[in-house]
């Protein structure tokens, strides 16, 4: 009864999600993009800066809708997570961008071509779990797509062991060791967060079976 008293959200929760992670995945391929122009990757990069600006736009706007109404689609914790499990992602992508530039990194490795291929695998799975979310009935597909998610993130895990176990191994230079394993971390930052959305959204899902 309460609940019919109280206003709901003019907000549209699951639109905003959609966009932030369509976001997420533009600016995963646009590291794509600046690993084949790094001369260019000044540009590219604050390409990927304003992608991330517009991403703190749309949490903005999520934030603000929590705190406008009482009555949520799903739980009002879950929500918060969501958005900023989301955002979490984008901001480790911008700032993996942000380093290939300001490192001067001028050859790519095979291994931070693979991982920013997964990258953008694990982008586009999240972005479709967050569109099914929308219509919760279907919770076995969206429980696929959170398990390819996390799939991604273990086949990085291990990439990443191999490419720091690479770089002590070879890299004779001090600051160029360090320069690429904050990169590679990074890039891993980006993995693990979504490896969080993909956590939340089966736990709303678990909630609402």
């Amino acid at each position: 009864m309460l609940g019919k008293l109280l206003p709901r959200s003019k907000v549209d929760f699951f639109a905003l999600f959609a966009r932030h992670a369509a976001l997420s995945r533009d600016a995963a391929s646009l590291v794509r993009e600046l690993l084949d122009d790094l001369p260019g990757a000044e540009a590219t990069s604050g390409r990927i800066r304003a992608i991330e600006h517009q991403a703190d736009a749309v949490l903005q706007q999520a934030m603000e809708g929590l705190h406008s109404t009482f009555v949520t689609p799903i739980e009002r914790s879950d929500l918060y997570a969501l958005a900023s499990r989301l955002d979490d992602v984008t901001d480790y992508v911008e700032s993996a961008g942000q380093r290939l530039w300001l490192y001067k990194i001028r050859t790519p490795t095979p291994e931070v071509r693979e991982m920013v291929e997964l990258l953008c695998e694990a982008t586009a799975a999240v972005g479709a779990a967050v569109e099914a979310l929308s219509d919760r009935r279907d919770g076995e597909r969206i429980r696929a797509l959170c398990a390819a998610v996390k799939d991604v993130e273990k086949r990085n895990d291990r990439l990443l062991r191999r490419a720091i176990a690479k770089l002590f191994d070879e890299e004779q230079d001090a600051k160029t060791l360090i320069k690429w394993k904050e990169v590679y971390e990074s890039l891993e930052e980006a993995m693990d967060s979504c490896e969080d959305v993909a956590n939340v959204i089966e736990g709303v899902v678990l909630e609402y079976a």
